[in-house]
């Protein structure tokens, strides 16, 4: 019984477990070129500087794309790429102000329909926000010790500041 319960089990959680598909080398140089002008944009603040050094960028992605995915000078280009982007990570990254962990983020929020509509919410205005998300949760804060947040655990990498 153990065997079976133990196959069912992994039957069960294969379904949730999203496999990773294999990225083609252009999907792959994609992801790399925005990584790098997203750190470059964390480091060059004036536009003027950005916009020269990510022209400085785009030359060397331009330079590297003469050459086939499969050659080894490409697979060089791209672990050369990779290193220097893990070499060149921002202490403290710029986030958008209007993005989680920005500086703007939710201040302000709409407000509840109940407070707009004290004697009652009409039902127009309840068909026109159907479907609709009523509540923004977005819940940062730590949960108590013992209690899960509504939004189940929020784990934050301090080197990234990434909310997983």
């Amino acid at each position: 019984m153990n065997a079976q319960m133990n196959s069912t089990f992994r039957g069960a959680a294969a379904q949730f477990i999203s496999k990773q598909h294999p990225i083609t080398h252009k999907q792959e140089v994609c992801r790399l070129y925005r990584a790098s002008l997203k750190l470059l944009d964390s480091w060059a603040i004036d536009r003027t500087i950005f916009l020269e050094e990510a022209t400085k960028v785009r030359a060397s992605f331009d330079e590297g794309s003469k050459c086939g995915p499969d050659s080894a000078r490409a697979k060089a280009l791209m672990r050369g790429a990779y290193k220097m982007i893990d070499e060149h990570v921002h202490v403290d990254r710029y986030i958008r102000p209007y993005m989680p962990s920005g500086s703007s983020f939710m201040r302000n929020p709409p407000p509840p329909l109940e407070a707009c509509y004290p004697l009652g919410i009409p039902d127009e205005v309840l068909a026109e926000f159907k479907g609709v998300p009523m509540e923004v949760e977005v819940d940062m804060s730590r949960p108590e010790e013992g209690r899960m947040s509504k939004a189940g655990q929020v784990l934050v990498d301090l080197a990234t500041k990434r909310v997983y």
